[in-house]
């Protein structure tokens, strides 16, 4: 029996089903059938692009983006998938932040549905620091699938732990 730990907080009989699909092998299929292909969002220049270009259209009044960047170690040092972060610095008299989106670099390879789930989730933070019932609003409001992508985000996850194999290919 696999370990469903990214399916925790999910009640019992949704762990049950997922669970069966993994005891069947059948959950990268089933993830297959629902996603297609990846994305071609490769680089740190089209990442930052296309974030900018989701916040121009949800979250104009926002602060701007200084950066956004995929990162190699990010799940594995802070268990996180994606990280937003204010960077403060000391300009003569004042005081400037920057604000900088890190996405894990697994997000290189799924489909363009995760990248889009979790580069929305990190944009939210811009207005909603808490994950709060207005933070998933938000998130929801600029993704309106947001919540069953990020329950098939889940299952990928169990998934990779289970199998080195790639469940989706380029």
């Amino acid at each position: 029996m696999a370990v469903l730990k990214y399916l925790s907080a999910y009640p019992a009989p949704v762990q049950a089903k997922v669970q069966a699909l993994v005891d069947e092998g059948r959950l990268a299929e089933v993830l297959r059938g629902r996603y297609g292909a990846v994305h071609d969002v490769r680089t740190d220049t089209a990442l930052y692009d296309y974030a900018v270009d989701l916040k121009n259209r949800h979250l104009r009044n926002a602060p701007p983006l200084a950066k956004v960047a995929y990162d190699n170690k990010l799940k594995v040092i802070q268990h996180a998938l994606g990280t937003h972060t204010t960077v403060s610095r000391v300009q003569g008299t004042k005081l400037k932040s920057k604000r900088e989106i890190r996405i894990a670099s697994l997000f290189k390879q799924t489909p363009p549905e995760f990248l889009k789930m979790i580069v929305v989730h990190e944009l939210a933070h811009l207005k909603e620091r808490d994950h709060d019932k207005a933070f998933y609003a938000l998130c929801e409001h600029m993704e309106p699938g947001y919540h069953q992508i990020e329950f098939d985000l889940r299952m990928y996850l169990t998934q990779l732990d289970i199998s080195d194999e790639p469940v989706f290919s380029a």
